[in-house]
């Protein structure tokens, strides 16, 4: 279907395209009865004005991007949302970039996203986003990286106590009496999550129990990663009773291998998983988890960036805004039936 140009809709309200242009962008006063022949014309000729011609004019186009890792996994798909529905609120629209954890990928929407001339970016990198972010910095462009730690000279950063929260699950399971606990890690590059391991050796230490390397197998944070990463904990001896898994979709990875082998939750293994996706509380037995507060996460990500947007300065230092987890006690944890003596 063809568009509508603005010298239509001047024909058609008898008005020059300067008069139109004002009323559109409200930039001078127009008669009353002008601007609404004007404003029927364009009713009627159903003419769209070009937003980003007129953001342009402004200084601003009213888009944020958002850069994920993996829009499949649900903890980055709730927090997408949750970006997305304020930014809706606040009048901005969000160009939501799946990197699928591939920093190619991820290095050519930042191209994108500045060939588009976002008002600002959210970042949840795929791994070492130093360069990504000196780019951005560069252009002027406003950044807040959520769930990720880089330099508050590159960016905003909105991030968990990773390290408590790894101590905290751990720490729960030894409550329960179990010694013998794994850990399921997602990627080494992932430096969120390699906190939650520092705190799961913390939490042994400080209870006496002696770290063994072997209890810890990396994972995909994927639901295949769990399952794979399971198999290889229940070759170990001594097995263990318990499992730190770092995020849920790998800890219902891990369950379901479980059962496969004829085992029980929690009756053989006790599991805590990270994030406190929806689906935890769908499986059997209902997953104990820390939950991330996702819903803050994104609402101070956002909220953050268009304050930062707004003010259009370069002044203000970063930000560096630390939120906790909680523990949320389900079904899949209970104490430990000493089989190792």
């Amino acid at each position: 279907m063809k568009r509508v140009t603005i010298k239509e809709v001047a024909k058609s309200a008898g008005v020059s395209t300067t008069t139109v242009s004002h009323v559109i962008n409200n930039t001078r006063k127009v008669n009353e009865p002008t601007r609404q022949r004007v404003l029927d014309a364009m009713r009627d000729l159903n003419f769209q004005p070009n937003s980003v011609a007129r953001g342009l004019r402004r200084g601003e186009t009213k888009t944020i991007g958002l850069i994920v890792p993996d829009v499949a996994n649900l903890f980055f798909a709730e927090i997408s949302r949750q970006i997305e529905n304020i930014g809706y609120q606040q009048g901005y629209s969000v160009i939501l970039c799946n990197s699928d954890n591939n920093l190619e990928k991820q290095g050519e929407y930042i191209n994108t996203l500045m060939s588009k001339l976002v008002d600002g970016v959210i970042f949840i990198s795929a791994g070492d986003s130093s360069k990504e972010l000196q780019r951005l910095s560069s252009s002027g462009i406003p950044v807040v990286v959520a769930d990720r730690e880089v330099p508050l000279s590159l960016a905003d950063v909105v991030i968990l106590d990773n390290e408590t929260a790894g101590y905290t699950a751990t720490r729960h399971l030894i409550n329960l009496g179990h010694k013998h606990i794994g850990c399921i890690t997602g990627p080494q590059s992932i430096t969120p999550s390699m906190r939650r391991v520092d705190g799961y050796k913390r939490a042994l230490a400080d209870a006496g129990i002696t770290f063994n390397p072997d209890y810890i197998i990396s994972g995909n944070f994927q639901f295949s990663g769990g399952r794979q990463a399971m198999t290889n904990m229940l070759r170990l001896a001594p097995r263990p009773t318990a499992v730190f898994v770092l995020n849920d979709m790998m800890a219902i990875g891990a369950m379901t291998e479980v059962r496969r082998f004829g085992l029980r939750v929690p009756e053989d293994l006790s599991f805590v998983g990270f994030d406190d996706i929806e689906m935890a509380t769908a499986v059997i037995p209902a997953l104990t988890t820390l939950a991330q507060p996702i819903k803050e996460m994104g609402a101070v990500s956002i909220e953050l960036l268009i304050r930062k947007m707004q003010r259009n300065s370069s002044e203000e230092s970063n930000q560096r805004v630390v939120l906790q987890a909680e523990l949320v006690v389900r079904e899949s944890t209970q104490k430990v039936r000493d089989t190792h003596g």
